[in-house]
C-alpha cells in the first residue's frame, strides 16, 4: 500500500517552478524554425507548437471557482511558450448553455465535457460542428492512453475528444484507526462486506455502519447512481453492464433490479444507515461532500464515495493506510480484483484553428497533465500513462492513477454519464433520489426511469 505522512495541498505553482516541470518531449518537432527564439530551454518541449503569439483559445468548462484556478495555471507555460492566450470560462449551467452558444453559431473553441452521453448527443444534434480529433492529440491519444480512453470519446469509431482528468468511482472510504481498535478487516467480497455492516451494526448500537448523502449543487441524485452502477458491475458482470447502459437490455431488466435491491439492503435499512445524520431517508437531503465526515466521529465506519472525495476530509487529517482515513476498493463477488467505475471530463473542439489544435494536442501531453498534477491537491489524476505518479499527492490517487492505467483492471465508465441526457442526467438521478426517500420499490423506480427512455 502507498503512504504518504501528511495530506498536502499545492493551491499555487509559481511559472518558475512551472518552468521546471517541462521534459523533454519524445515527440519530433516538426517546425522548429517557427518556435520562440528568446525563451528559456525550458519551452523545448513546446517547440512542437510553433509560436501562437497574438492567437486565443476560448475553454469552455462545467468547472467553476475555486476548482477552476488549477486548471488555468495548468496551462501558463504552455501559454509562455507558445504566446497563445486560454480564454477560460466556467459555468454552473453549462449543459444548458453550451447548445445555446452552438445554436447562436458562438461555440468555444475547446469544451470540456464530463459526460460522454452528451458529447454524442451533440455531435447527433449539430453534424460537423464538434472537430474530429487530428494531429498530434490523436498520435498523442493513441500512444498515451489506453484504448478505452479513446472509446469513451469516440463516436461511430471516429474520436471527438480526448480526455482531461479522470476518476476512481469504485472506493469505500472508512477509518484505519477504527478498524485497527474494533478487530475489523477489510472485506474481499461482497459477502463479507455484508458480514462487517452486521458485526458493525451489532458492535455499535449508537452509531450506524454506514453514512451516505445524495443532495448535490450539480444535480441530487448523482451519488446513488453509483451505487447501483457499482453493484451492476459487479453482481451481472461488465458485458451485462455495457447492455445496459447502451439500452441493449431494458432499464429495469430483472439482473437491475437485483442490483438495486441489493444495495437497497444498505441504503434503505435504518439499521444500518445513516450514521451521525438521521434514518435512512435523511441520505436524499444529506450533501455527498459532507456524507462521509462522521467515519471521524466515529458515527459511521463506511462510505461509497469517489476518489475525488478526499477533498472534502479536514486539511489536518492523515489520509494514509493507518491514518485517520483511507479508502479500500469496493469488493466484489469472488476474491479478485473487482471491476472500477471511473469517471472523467473530455475536451471536443469546435475549431480547427492551428492554435486550438495546439492545445488540445497539449492537453494529452505529458507536460499537461504532470503540470496539473502539480498544482492540484488530492483528489485529481490523469489517465495519461506518461505522467509521473510521484507528482501527485495522495496514496489514494496514486492507488487510482496505477487503477486507471494498467492494462489488467478492468473499467467501466459511469454509466449514468454515457446516457442520453434526458435519462443520464434526468430521470436516473431524479429516479433514484426518490427511491431513497419513498417507499417505491425498485422495480417501480426503475420502470419509470426505462419509460423515460428517448425513442429515438
Amino acid at each position: 500500500m502507498f503512504r504518504v505522512k501528511k495530506r498536502t495541498v499545492v493551491a499555487t505553482l509559481s511559472l518558475v517552478s512551472l518552468f521546471a516541470l517541462a521534459a523533454c518531449s519524445s515527440t519530433p518537432v516538426e517546425n522548429p524554425t517557427d518556435a520562440p527564439s528568446s525563451l528559456p530551454s525550458e519551452c523545448a518541449a513546446f517547440a512542437q507548437y510553433g509560436t501562437l503569439r497574438g492567437r486565443s483559445v476560448n475553454v469552455y468548462t462545467p468547472i467553476v471557482s475555486p476548482e477552476d484556478q488549477t486548471h488555468i495555471d495548468s496551462f501558463k507555460l504552455f501559454e509562455e511558450c507558445t504566446g497563445v492566450k486560454i480564454n477560460y470560462e466556467g459555468s454552473r449551467e453549462f449543459e444548458t448553455f453550451l447548445p445555446v452558444k452552438i445554436d447562436a453559431d458562438a461555440p468555444p473553441d475547446i469544451a470540456y465535457f464530463p459526460q460522454p452521453g452528451l458529447l454524442r448527443s451533440l455531435i447527433a444534434r449539430f453534424p460537423g460542428r464538434i472537430k474530429e480529433v487530428q494531429g498530434q492529440a490523436l498520435a498523442n491519444l493513441e500512444a498515451n492512453y489506453r484504448d478505452i480512453w479513446k472509446e469513451y470519446g469516440s463516436v461511430d469509431g471516429k474520436a471527438y475528444a480526448v480526455p482531461v482528468g479522470a476518476s476512481v468511482k469504485s472506493f469505500v472510504w472508512y477509518s484505519p484507526r477504527a478498524f485497527a481498535e474494533n478487530g475489523y478487516q477489510i472485506p474481499r467480497t461482497l459477502d463479507e462486506l455484508t458480514a462487517l455492516t452486521q458485526r458493525i451494526s451489532e458492535d455499535h448500537p449508537d452509531a450506524k455502519p454506514w453514512c451516505a448523502g445524495i443532495q448535490a449543487h450539480n444535480g441530487t441524485g448523482w451519488p446513488a447512481t453509483d451505487w447501483l452502477e457499482d453493484m451492476l458491475l459487479r453482481t451481472a458482470g461488465p458485458d451485462v453492464y455495457d447492455q445496459w447502459v447502451s439500452h441493449q437490455i431494458p432499464f429495469n431488466d430483472p439482473r437491475v433490479v437485483a442490483a438495486l435491491d441489493r444495495v437497497g439492503d444498505i441504503l434503505k435499512n435504518d439499521a444500518y444507515v445513516n450514521g451521525g445524520l438521521g434514518g435512512a431517508k435523511s441520505i436524499a437531503t444529506t450533501s455527498f461532500t459532507t456524507a462521509g465526515l462522521p467515519i471521524l466521529e466515529g458515527s459511521c465506519f463506511l462510505h461509497r464515495q469517489a476518489s475525488f472525495y478526499q477533498v472534502n476530509w479536514p486539511a489536518d487529517k492523515e489520509i494514509t493506510e493507518d491514518g485517520d482515513v483511507f479508502a479500500f476498493r469496493l469488493p466484489g463477488t469472488a476474491e479478485t480484483d473487482p471491476p472500477a467505475i471511473v469517471g472523467g471530463e473530455f475536451a471536443a473542439a469546435f475549431s480547427d484553428r492551428e492554435e486550438v489544435r495546439a492545445f488540445q494536442a497539449y492537453l494529452t501531453s505529458p507536460e499537461f497533465s504532470n503540470a496539473k498534477a502539480k498544482v492540484t491537491g488530492p483528489g485529481w489524476i490523469s489517465a495519461n500513462k506518461k505522467l509521473d505518479p510521484s507528482n501527485l499527492p495522495s496514496p489514494v490517487d496514486r492507488l487510482s492513477y496505477e487503477l486507471v492505467t494498467s492494462d489488467s483492471s478492468v473499467l467501466r465508465f459511469d454509466g449514468s454519464d454515457q446516457m442520453p441526457g434526458a435519462v443520464g442526467t434526468g430521470s436516473f438521478w431524479v429516479g433514484m433520489t426518490d427511491w431513497v426517500s419513498s417507499e417505491k420499490s425498485s422495480q417501480e423506480v426503475l420502470t419509470e426511469i426505462e419509460n423515460s427512455w428517448p425513442k429515438n
